[in-house]
């Protein structure tokens, strides 16, 4: 039969024992025997500097970051977004075809070219007028693109691809009269 222990506490039915007075001692004795205590070791723990360092370059970029010159507040406003600009394709698909056999020619002529250590000279010194002509030709289409056509404009971006390709046929002949004066040299040279 079940009884509340709450009428066993009324009736003071249930003696009161008191533990002995070493008893938590011995208690505590016990649980070190079976489940000794090892000292802690300290050990690196390598997950937590990694996060520390991590932390500390996140906050020194930030600070980086933060003490920079703000660009948008300088004299000078570069924008990130590009300006899409016009060529003679987008004025007509005339004007497209010309570009098109233009620039396929001038490709067409740069992959012929042979490049030696002998060249290099003649080389850099049409890359160097190549360069300043692709420039103008940027310029000019920028033009195109802000003012509209114009025949001025359209002639002188057909004018700047012309000469481009010019220049290339006076770089292969004069590197084909480069090693035919070469050859004859070095013939010469075998025959004496």
């Amino acid at each position: 039969m079940a009884q509340d222990i709450r009428d066993l506490f009324k009736d003071d039915k249930v003696a009161f024992e008191t533990m002995p007075e070493n008893h938590q001692d011995r208690f505590l004795k016990k649980l070190d025997e079976v489940l000794p205590v090892e000292p802690k070791k300290h050990h690196f723990n390598w997950l937590g500097i990694a996060a520390s360092v991590i932390l500390f370059l996140g906050l020194g970029f930030g600070v980086y970051s933060y003490f920079q010159p703000n660009i948008e507040n300088s004299s000078v406003v570069v924008s990130t977004q590009a300006i899409k600009t016009k060529t003679l394709g987008d004025v007509s698909p005339g004007l497209k075809k010309v570009e098109d056999y233009y620039l396929a020619s001038i490709n067409l002529e740069l992959s012929k070219m042979k490049y030696t250590p002998e060249t290099k000279d003649v080389f850099d010194g049409y890359l160097l007028q190549l360069r300043e002509l692709d420039e103008e030709y940027k310029r000019l289409s920028l033009e195109l693109t802000e003012s509209g056509p114009t025949e001025l404009t359209i002639n002188a971006l057909i004018d700047n691809l012309k000469f481009r390709l010019n220049l290339l046929y006076r770089l292969r002949s004069q590197l084909k009269e480069f090693n035919t004066s070469e050859t004859h040299v070095d013939e010469v040279e075998l025959m004496s």
